[in-house]
């Protein structure tokens, strides 16, 4: 099956809970779609950002890659974060890179859709803000179903369309069917973990799950 039939050029990964396995998922659509990747908001940076951690694990080029809008020192959420930093976070602060805006994109979003950014906007402000349809990441396992549909139903809230939900973990049939059945969206598939996160074993799961 094609690709480019079944996600929009540019997308926005998002996920029902941080910690979710987003960065893997925006590294394979990265790595599958040879696409640009930007990440607005990076909150904590004492270890390994999440645009390097795509960077090392594709062996995209540089020329892939926009600079974070936003590096926040401690890793908590991006309002709790831009505070102690003395940074205010504004929606008219971000703009999808110009150079990349013609180009495939994945964008990554920070922690899941009610992650505040302010006193007033949550990460899911941010996504309607910019225009993009939203991959949601997901869990395979028990509390997933809860998760997953209180996140669809909020994307539809903010008519944020859904290009559809990619579940990470040890593949889970019946937690799949029932978000496709009661949440009414596609599941695209499932990655399974990964023993190892490279280039091959990324676009082994990309080739699985398009092609």
């Amino acid at each position: 099956m094609n690709t480019r039939a079944r996600l929009p050029q540019s997308v926005f990964i998002t996920g029902t809970d941080t910690g979710i396995g987003k960065t893997v998922v925006s590294a394979m659509l990265a790595l599958g779609l040879r696409a640009h990747y930007w990440k607005p908001v990076q909150s904590g940076l004492e270890e390994e950002t999440d645009t390097r951690f795509v960077k090392r694990v594709t062996g995209l080029p540089d020329a892939h890659f926009a600079e974070e809008r936003f590096r926040l020192t401690a890793p908590l959420s991006p309002h709790a974060s831009a505070a102690m930093d003395g940074i205010e976070i504004h929606l008219h602060d971000f703009a999808l890179p110009t150079a990349m805006s013609e180009e495939c994109l994945v964008v990554e979003g920070a922690g899941g859709l009610m992650v505040p950014l302010n006193s007033t906007h949550m990460m899911i402000d941010l996504i309607a803000y910019l225009g993009l349809p939203a991959v949601l990441v997901a869990r395979t396992g028990l509390g997933t179903i809860n998760h997953t549909l209180l996140s669809i139903e909020q994307l539809r809230l903010h008519s944020i369309p859904i290009a559809g939900v990619i579940m990470n973990g040890p593949e889970n049939a019946g937690n799949l069917k029932a978000i496709e059945h009661y949440g009414k969206t596609q599941v695209i598939g499932v990655i399974e973990p990964m023993d190892a996160i490279n280039p091959h074993t990324l676009q082994r799961a990309f080739d699985d799950l398009f092609r």
